[in-house]
């Protein structure tokens, strides 16, 4: 009976995420004056080129902390993979942010045994601070197109919630419901 509870604990603490973060945080996109801007970070991809968050002003961003031993960022990936592809063309785009603290070591044979699509910089902690300090993995932030702040969702968040996001922030509607993109099959159910 003791071994049914703890497994139970550990199964719901791996979904809500992996940090010390209590529950599992799902933000509606905020409205246009409630937004404040992204902070500004520079970063090494996998090339080591610089990336700058302000190189992808005029997009919506989807970017996600994420370390290759978190479970629940095991689950977004896929989604993730997903939107870059169906979306990229609309002025999308998704930037991985590795916490790993083997670095390159551990992240660039993950990419690649997951076909990860999008592009992938190494974090630090100075750049987790400047967003608030990313305690619980994985963590994501919608930027919109003018480099602020829409939303953020900390654990293990629905891939519906993340295509609606997607889809209302590429959708500029001006209520911030409706949206001129269709949601990704397979988003409408998974939960």
């Amino acid at each position: 009976m003791r071994l049914a509870s703890i497994a139970t604990v550990c199964a719901a603490l791996w979904l809500a995420g992996c940090g010390s973060a209590p529950d599992t945080v799902r933000a509606a996109v905020r409205p246009e004056k409630a937004r404040k801007p992204a902070p500004e970070f520079q970063l090494k991809d996998g090339d080591g080129k610089i990336v700058k968050l302000s190189d992808y002003k005029g997009k919506v961003v989807l970017l996600n902390f994420w370390a290759t031993w978190c479970g629940p960022c095991k689950i977004e990936i896929p989604w993730f993979v997903e939107f870059e592809q169906n979306y990229r063309d609309k002025g999308f785009a998704v930037l991985g942010v590795a916490m790993d603290e083997e670095g390159w070591a551990a992240v660039k044979p993950f990419v690649s045994s997951h076909k990860v699509n999008y592009r992938m910089v190494i974090g630090d902690d100075m750049t987790a601070q400047k967003f608030g300090g990313v305690e619980s993995l994985p963590t994501s932030f919608m930027i919109d197109r003018e480099g602020r702040i829409a939303a953020v969702h900390v654990g293990l968040v629905s891939k519906k919630d993340y295509a609606n996001d997607i889809a209302q922030l590429l959708g500029n509607a001006p209520d911030g419901k409706a949206s001129i993109l269709p949601v990704p099959a397979g988003a409408r159910g998974a939960e």
